[in-house]
């Protein structure tokens, strides 16, 4: 990032203040849609700096509870949005939903109050060409030590060849950083097809149509919400004392059962025009909210965790660019077609994005290494120890890739 993490975090607030203000003053179709557009440009820089920003700034212990916080935040808004919404709906006229929109623009404003506030990151500031100085009295400063050398010196060399990269962008696709590049598409793609989204967007929609009422499926949509929070809240507890890949398979494992669940009760009970009793409306609600909970506790948090650590510095910015992009279009792409895959599948929906959670779940276990602990500087010791990438990152290849984008002073400084 040529300007740093934090001006990208204020630029992504200022889109956000901007939109929400746009959209509740809306007086034609254009118009809201523009307020729309601004907010989407503020989430796609809010979620491609914020993720970078705590990763960068924690100690390598506690990265995953600073990470978790993001989407712990992220949970809370939901759950604020869904009980506004909640209580603008009873609104007559056009002034609920106007409420509805221009209400972001307070968090909005803290966010670009508050991140003035924040110091930049030690990364940035030496990737930027800042005094290596300021950048060790900011690591001492956030550390709590004067001994950060160590941690410098990681900084310095990573930083330095990250400046020598003659073709920036191109690089993710070298054969070197295949295992990066892969895990960069991936993990966004595996966190969208667990079938958050169908919740996420048409929890309402989808209480109506196993029985709730308006008023009762809305509440039922905060409730789940809401469980998110506790189960993100758990997990950022655990995520680094057992590590990722435990809490990755364990939220598999808890999402397929509540989903074969979900949707055998409904190919049972509800049929294709039934309706279900309130006893097994109930249980639906139940394991929808233990859906929630499981995904909360896993792939929710660490799908933005592992893909703001994994990277080397050089290409860091790019892999979490790619990261966001590939996340938010598959949301756009199953939201768009979720209710026509309703309507088709009717309760097949939950049994097809159970096997994509059994698919996931074993590409975790089996490829993704685990990076608890492991200082971010330092990550790519455990893509060469890993049995399967290790193919990748071989002397020789590293050798060719620098021979073919890094400038022949540094390259004779290190031969």
């Amino acid at each position: 990032m040529e300007y740093g993490r934090k001006r990208s975090i204020i630029c992504g607030g200022i889109a956000f203040f901007s939109g929400a203000a746009i959209g509740g003053a809306a007086e034609n179709l254009y118009t809201l849609m523009m307020g729309r557009l601004l907010l989407g440009v503020g989430v796609g820089f809010a979620n491609q700096a914020v993720p970078l920003y705590l990763s960068e700034m924690a100690p390598s212990k506690y990265r995953g509870a600073f990470n978790f916080g993001f989407q712990c935040f992220l949970s809370i808004g939901s759950t604020g949005a869904f009980l506004l919404n909640y209580v603008t709906s009873k609104i007559s006229g056009d002034l609920g939903w106007r409420i509805s929109l221009a209400t972001a623009v307070f968090p909005a404003f803290v966010l670009i109050l508050g991140t003035l506030f924040l110091p930049e990151t030690p990364n940035s500031l030496i990737q930027r060409g800042h005094d290596t100085e300021d950048a060790r009295k900011l690591l001492q400063k956030i550390r709590g030590t004067d001994d950060v050398e160590a941690e410098l010196d990681d900084l310095l060399s990573a930083t330095y060849a990250a400046q020598q990269i003659k073709t920036p962008f191109g690089k993710i696709l070298k054969r070197r950083y295949r295992p990066y590049l892969v895990m960069a598409v991936a993990i966004p793609f595996f966190q969208q097809m667990t079938g958050i989204a169908v919740i996420s967007f048409y929890a309402p929609i989808l209480f109506q149509t196993i029985g709730s009422d308006e008023s009762g499926s809305l509440m039922s949509s905060l409730i789940t919400s809401s469980l998110g929070i506790v189960s993100t809240v758990l997990s950022s507890l655990l995520v680094d004392r057992v590590g990722r890949r435990v809490i990755f398979v364990l939220g598999g494992v808890l999402m397929f059962a509540t989903q074969m669940g979900i949707g055998g009760i409904m190919a049972e009970k509800l049929g294709d025009h039934g309706v279900l009793s309130p006893a097994y409306n109930a249980a639906i609600v139940v394991l929808i909210c233990a859906y929630v909970t499981a995904f909360g506790f896993s792939w929710g948090p660490l799908g933005w965790l592992v893909t703001s650590e994994i990277f080397p510095l050089e290409i860091r910015s790019t892999g979490q660019s790619i990261t966001v992009a590939v996340s938010f279009l598959f949301s756009f792409v199953i939201g768009q077609m979720f209710l026509a895959i309703l309507c088709h599948l009717k309760s097949g929906t939950f049994f097809f994005f159970g096997g994509w959670v059994v698919f996931m779940t074993g590409f975790v276990f089996f490829l993704l290494p685990e990076t608890k602990n492991v200082p971010i500087e330092k990550m790519d010791r455990i893509w060469r120890d890993h049995w399967f990438w290790r193919r990748y990152m071989s002397d020789d290849d590293d050798l060719e890739w620098m021979e073919d984008n890094i400038e022949e002073p540094f390259l004779k400084s290190i031969k």
